[in-house]
């Protein structure tokens, strides 16, 4: 079983910053193949960051140069470091283990807005 617990979000004004982070506990073996997830309202939910299985991180088109993935292994965390915020980035943010899919923690909302 994994459990994933996320925090950091809140209001920004368009332009502001904020720091995401995941507390990951269960069956992780490490913090490759985690992800950001967001669901903005009345969409999809979309993969926004992950850290590949090699260690190396990717990220949507929507979020590429403004957003970055990192963890700390040995404290099982994984952060969103989110700059030059836009109102399109309004979301509930979700972290996932790839490994095992099927878990979602309750996600932590971002709200964009001036």
């Amino acid at each position: 079983q994994v459990q994933l617990v996320e925090s950091g979000g809140g209001l920004v004004q368009p332009g502001g910053s904020l720091r995401l982070s995941c507390a990951a506990s269960g069956r992780i073996f490490s913090i490759n193949n985690m992800a950001w997830y967001r669901q903005a309202p009345g969409k999809q939910r979309e993969l926004v960051a992950h850290i590949t299985s090699g260690g190396s991180t990717n990220y949507s088109n929507s979020v590429k140069g403004r957003f970055t993935i990192s963890g700390d292994n040995a404290k099982k965390m994984v952060y969103l470091q989110m700059n030059d915020l836009k109102p399109e980035d309004t979301a509930v943010y979700y972290c996932k283990y790839l490994i095992f899919p099927i878990y979602w923690g309750q996600g932590t909302k971002v709200t964009v807005s001036s």
